[in-house]
């Protein structure tokens, strides 16, 4: 007889909101972006290291899905508030970045921006579960 395990449900939520106006390409690249800094963050996000057959490592990756949402850039900035206000950890993506090229001057365009100024292109957040719905509340799965 077989024995089923009960699915995992998980008590945090891994989510990234992207404004709905990004190319394709910026959707990728800003997602992968965000993600990167909630492992540094909350090591208890990542999961144990693979191996396949043949014992070839890889490397850990998020032990719970990460959810993405679009929404316009009001939503975002209102999202981004709500997110801050709650003391949740949050990566931002700003306009700005797209224009630079390595890690010093993102962190100096985002630095030379107050926080409600910001031109907001994405956010990652993580938290429980129905505290992350609250401050995505408007937001629409991604296509």
């Amino acid at each position: 007889m077989e024995t089923r395990l009960a699915p995992v449900r998980f008590d945090t939520k891994i989510a990234v909101l992207l404004r709905a106006d990004l190319a394709v390409w910026q959707r990728l690249n800003v997602t992968a972006f965000l993600v990167s800094g909630l492992g540094t963050r909350i090591p208890e996000v990542i999961g144990e290291p693979y191996a396949d057959a043949d014992d070839t490592t890889y490397l850990p990756m998020f032990r719970q899905p990460v959810l993405v949402f679009q929404g316009s850039g009001e939503l975002l900035a209102s999202a981004h508030a709500r997110a801050v206000g709650r003391e949740l950890p949050v990566a931002v993506f700003t306009a700005d970045l797209f224009a630079t090229g390595n890690d010093r001057d993102n962190r100096a365009a985002v630095r030379g921006v107050r926080r409600e100024q910001l031109d907001l292109v994405g956010m990652a957040v993580h938290g429980p579960r129905n505290v992350v719905d609250k401050v995505l509340k408007g937001a629409e799965m991604h296509p």
